[in-house]
């Protein structure tokens, strides 16, 4: 009857005879502590109960093991007169206080209470008030220590709350925060715990896993949702990762590390929608992490290598530049598609000193050739974040060479104009003063294409590569072709068509108004050494493809 009396207190206890081996431990004193891992067994020693409580840090769990080292070997009893508490000992740390007491005879009991307004505002987010990532722990290490059901962790990210914060101010975004509090705690039932791990990342803990994905698709949902914040109307989304234990994990920071690699899969998907774990997420990202060390190294060791795919003027059927394409040579995993690393360098920061050798290379390299031949250099994103930097590096690259501005352009995608924009065409405007002309690439793949055409005054879109490859079908590729031109034709800017790879095509982008083309037709992308042979070998093929151009006119 003791026994399960002190089981089921509200307050934290723990019992451990003489030799400091476990006696007793409430589920209560596990909640609190960051219980990791199965109920402890009877006979555990102190060290050993130590290292599962995932609450405490090493310091603390150092103090906790001298001090009861320290009473065991104290008097069997007080001395006369003197204060009984001299068998006892409080130690505070910070949102809770352990009471050791020496029973004499016995061995030690610890405990600590779980209620108190310190304690609580502890483990309490300030600014929501949810749960803390304390209490996350706390809760995480509970419900995993619960053997008789299966229970399920869903990691949220907020989608451009960043755009939010930075747009509207903090404070908005303090406010939108906690209106998404009040939606997440509306969703809920009854023992599920809700936490705010910081930022604008969200967990919520299910006891038991039936239902999660139903509540992850009911989320993603609401809270994509407009909110009124201050007087201001915000869209926001969700993207959401859910694991499982123990299907998925036994041990509370490989739950969550697997529920976050499903959370970035949602993310890599799209987001505004959720990813459970799958065992090839692992699997992925073991082989991200060898991409990333692979692709540092390839950065100090100069594994990277240029190569140019000649766009050519319909009209003439002269060469009037080169796209810089860049390629990595790997010692063994041979060449590696840009589409694999270009975007892991993005995420890591690699593509700004990469993007930066690359404009270096590419005036160098056009400094070499006809003085009507252009040079066009991607530039991503994340260079534009820095504009001092990007604007550094263009002049840095055109002195280097003795390259007039006018030689360079510059193509960036639609994604560089959402965010930060005024700033964004602030740097444009830059660029355009220095004589580099400025394209859009990929035009038409995004989702605000006019409006972006309608802030800057590009000198060249790109129609991609994707319509091109419908014209001989009937999905409409035709018709967005010939709109594009149209559309580019009336704003005064060039239009090339990407990816033409056959006679068929070329024709079609010649009658469609398009004024340059590039693709496998013409030439496929070539090493640096290489153009001077190409353009001496051109003129004929282009001119020959011209007269059929005209012909089929």
């Amino acid at each position: 009857m003791l026994r399960a009396a002190l089981l089921g207190l509200a307050d934290g206890v723990i019992l451990f005879d003489p030799g400091l081996r476990l006696i007793l431990c409430n589920a209560a004193a596990r909640h609190r502590l960051g219980w990791v891992g199965a109920p402890p067994r009877r006979g555990l020693t102190l060290a050993s109960w130590l290292d599962h409580a995932g609450g405490l840090d090493p310091a603390e769990r150092s103090v906790i093991r001298e001090h009861c080292a320290a009473l065991l070997a104290g008097d069997a009893a007080p001395a006369p007169g003197r204060d009984s508490a001299a068998a006892e000992k409080d130690l505070a740390f910070g949102d809770f206080t352990l009471r050791l007491r020496r029973l004499d005879g016995q061995g030690i009991m610890i405990s600590l209470a779980t209620g108190g307004d310190d304690g609580e505002a502890a483990l309490r987010d300030p600014l929501t008030g949810l749960g803390n990532r304390r209490a996350f722990q706390a809760a995480l290490a509970a419900a995993l220590a619960r053997a008789e059901s299966e229970a399920a962790l869903l990691l949220l990210d907020l989608d451009r709350f960043k755009h939010v914060n930075d747009s509207l101010g903090h404070p908005v975004g303090d406010a939108l925060l906690r209106l998404v509090a009040q939606r997440l705690r509306a969703s809920l039932r009854a023992g599920d715990t809700l936490v705010r791990l910081g930022g604008d990342e969200f967990a919520i803990l299910l006891p038991r896993a039936e239902g999660a994905e139903p509540l992850a698709e009911r989320l993603v949902d609401l809270l994509s949702r407009p909110y009124l914040v201050e007087g201001h109307l915000a869209n926001i989304g969700v993207s959401i990762g859910i694991a499982r234990a123990p299907a998925d994990a036994t041990e509370g920071g490989m739950l969550l590390r697997r529920a976050d690699l499903a959370l970035y899969a949602a993310k890599a998907a799209g987001r505004r929608q959720f990813c459970r774990f799958r065992p090839e997420m692992d699997a992925r990202a073991q082989a991200r992490q060898a991409l990333e060390t692979d692709l540092r190294r390839a950065v100090a060791l100069g594994q990277f290598h240029l190569y140019y795919q000649p766009l050519l003027e319909v009209a003439s059927g002269a060469v009037i530049g080169f796209e810089a394409l860049l390629r990595w040579a790997h010692p063994t995993r041979g060449m590696v598609s840009p589409t694999e690393f270009i975007p892991l360098a993005e995420e890591v920061g690699l593509i700004v000193p990469i993007g930066e050798w690359v404009l270096r290379q590419a005036c160098r390299a056009a400094a070499s050739w006809p003085e009507t031949v252009l040079v066009a250099v991607n530039v991503s994103p994340v260079q534009f974040a820095d504009g001092a930097r990007l604007l550094r590096a263009v002049d840095e690259a055109l002195a280097g060479a003795g390259l007039s501005g006018m030689r360079l352009e510059i193509e960036i995608t639609e994604s560089v104009l959402l965010h930060d924009a005024a700033e964004t065409l602030a740097i444009l405007h830059d660029l355009r003063g220095r004589g580099v002309r400025i394209a859009m690439d990929d035009f038409g793949t995004g989702y605000s294409s006019l409006s972006q055409l309608r802030s800057f005054p590009f000198d060249k879109i790109k129609i991609d590569r994707s319509f091109v490859s419908e014209i001989e079908g009937q999905s409409g590729g035709k018709a967005v072709v010939r709109a594009i031109a149209a559309l580019g034709a009336s704003l005064g800017m060039t239009v090339t068509v990407e990816g033409v790879e056959t006679e068929a095509q070329a024709h079609f982008v010649a009658s469609s108004g398009g004024h340059q083309m590039q693709g496998y037709l013409i030439s496929r992308p070539v090493p640096a050494d290489d153009v001077a042979a190409l353009l001496a070998r051109l003129p004929a093929r282009t001119a020959r493809l011209s007269h059929e151009t005209r012909d089929g006119i």
